[in-house]
């Protein structure tokens, strides 16, 4: 866990959700191998040609971009799928229930978290992908706001997608605080609009954030 700030006067978390509330690597990179398939069929090139293409596009993206990194959704708008059917292939294609499985420890840490604070997730998968996975995991009613790919049509980063998730909860930037395990996509930007930030590697570290913060107060 790394800790780059938290707000004085925190009143909101903002989740993000995959490899932040659940710990599996082989679902996060299912998520985005899938979707690289499926455009692999429509495009009648191999699924390695199709991996190959997207990945050398979004290392040269990086290189000429400092290092940051580029999520997948922004990817495929390069290659000419635009954001909507980003949203339909995910809502068709990801199968959270395969790889994921009710975490009562995790329900344990948000049932303590939302005596405190304001939850919302916000993810660059639409809501509706987005509830079954925190429906596999047991969160669905734990945290019923989500903010996803189909409520602003943007992906993260991207201001107007925390601005909506603030306005939704009904707080200020600066009583924010996002936990992510992307700096780029999920930490970077909520920091320059003066929100708190916490880069985690999974949901073993998201276990500890009721402790953390309560050493914060």
């Amino acid at each position: 866990m790394t800790v780059y700030k938290i707000p004085r006067h925190l009143s909101c978390l903002i989740f993000d959700i995959d490899g932040t509330l659940y710990t599996s690597s082989a679902y996060v990179f299912e998520q985005v191998d899938a979707q690289i398939r499926h455009f692999a069929h429509i495009h009648g090139m191999t699924e390695d040609e199709a991996r190959n293409k997207i990945t050398s596009w979004r290392r040269e993206w990086s290189r000429a971009h400092g290092g940051k990194k580029i999520s997948l959704g922004n990817t495929f708008t390069a290659f000419g799928v635009p954001i909507l059917t980003s949203i339909e292939w995910r809502n068709t294609i990801l199968e959270p229930e395969k790889f994921l499985h009710v975490d009562k420890k995790m329900q344990e840490t948000i049932s303590l978290l939302a005596k405190k604070y304001k939850l919302v997730c916000v993810t660059n998968n639409p809501v509706t992908a987005a509830k079954r996975t925190l429906r596999a995991i047991g969160l669905e009613e734990l945290l019923p706001n989500v903010v996803g790919l189909d409520t602003c049509m943007k992906s993260k980063p991207n201001k107007d997608v925390l601005r909506y998730a603030a306005k939704m909860m009904g707080v200020s930037f600066k009583e924010c605080l996002s936990v992510g395990d992307r700096y780029d996509i999920d930490l970077a930007l909520p920091l320059e609009l003066g929100m708190g930030a916490i880069l985690v590697g999974g949901a073993e570290e998201v276990y500890a954030l009721p402790d953390l913060l309560s050493c914060n107060d």
